[in-house]
């Protein structure tokens, strides 16, 4: 069976639209991430795909099959939310068994599955205790395993690390993403943390405005973003407002090169990684006299936050690399490659 694919779906809620027209095909097997801030109509493209908001127009497909008006419980999709809607009153064993059970299996064959599904997620001895017992973590795990009872053909995740702690939600996202590999399900993630999308997905779709904005591999979404938006919203990067020169762009009295290419005096936006800036001893070409007016190591990186004619220029070095030693109020130069920067209309951003 071949993927899931959204031709043309949209959703609007009285005058407003919250999603726009979509066309996106999302592989069998691979793990796709939903991203982007809050109201953007990531969780609204979720719920039509799991049959709980019905599109305003378009088709969803799984495989040759149109699931467009196919009623949720019948889709077969497992579903994880954010506050994972467990039973309090009943052991763990029971949360994972119920579908099962409310299924028409008979009980002693749920609890028997529910057991080894807990295997799976790595709860073993954990049957008996009640959810209130579980640490966040546990819950979750609970949580996926039910979700996972059904055998779905596609597994769907609300910002199942939202209400997790920091150290643990790294934690459970290579956790998930190990066990979403394992067992080959098509699974979509909806979250507004980047680094979460970075970590777990094949593939990353970014969306602003009810729109999506771009759709490929975390590498390529961080190196080649499509808009500034996008350059913005993955990541850490410089910005700088401009007009387009023949082969450079005029910042005030500053002259960039860079390899785009636009219609003379038109206004762009460049954008520029810290880690593609660096410091400079000589002058040259997209070489701009910078102050150092913060310096700020963060164990990993340090970071030379800089003044600079064109505006606030942040540089970041990997730990134990050979760059220049400055501290505050140094003058250096700071050199922004022309292959590193990335030129964007500047109504795009």
């Amino acid at each position: 069976m071949s993927g899931l694919i959204l031709s043309g779906v949209s959703k609007t809620f009285g005058n407003t639209r919250a999603v726009e027209p979509t066309d996106l095909t999302f592989a069998k097997g691979q793990l796709t991430a939903l991203l982007g801030p809050s109201g953007c109509g990531k969780t609204t493209l979720l719920r039509m795909i799991a049959g709980l908001e019905n599109p305003t127009r378009g088709q969803i497909k799984l495989g040759d099959d149109d699931i467009t008006d196919l009623p949720a419980h019948k889709r077969k999709f497992g579903m994880v939310f954010q506050s994972f809607a467990l039973f309090p009153h009943y052991t763990v064993r029971e949360n994972v068994a119920y579908s099962l059970i409310i299924g028409g299996m008979p009980k002693p064959t749920a609890l028997e599955k529910a057991e080894s599904l807990l295997a799976t997620v790595q709860l073993n001895g954990f049957g008996d205790r009640r959810v209130g017992e579980l640490s966040g973590g546990q819950r979750q795990r609970v949580a996926i395993a039910r979700a996972l009872a059904q055998e779905p053909q596609v597994f769907l995740l609300d910002e199942p690390m939202s209400a997790l702690d920091a150290k643990l939600r790294e934690d459970m996202q290579v956790e998930l993403r190990l066990l979403q590999q394992r067992l080959g399900i098509t699974t979509i993630v909806v979250t507004h943390d980047q680094r979460e999308a970075m970590t777990m997905a094949d593939t990353i779709v970014v969306m602003s405005n009810g729109r999506v904005e771009q759709v490929a591999p975390p590498q390529e979404i961080y190196h080649r973003p499509t808009n500034a938006f996008v350059a913005d919203f993955i990541g850490k990067a410089n910005f700088f407002d401009g007009l387009y020169k023949s082969g450079g762009v005029m910042i005030g009295s500053q002259a960039l090169e860079t390899p785009a290419n636009f219609a003379p005096d038109s206004p762009v936006r460049l954008a520029i990684r810290p880690e593609s800036a660096c410091l400079a001893r000589e002058p040259g070409q997209n070489r701009i006299p910078a102050v150092v007016g913060f310096v700020r190591d963060l164990g990993p990186v340090r970071e030379y936050h800089l003044t600079t004619d064109i505006g606030p220029i942040i540089v970041e070095y990997a730990a134990g690399s050979d760059e220049q030693k400055l501290t505050a109020g140094d003058k250096t130069l700071v050199h922004l490659p022309a292959d590193a920067l990335r030129v964007y209309p500047r109504t795009a951003a």
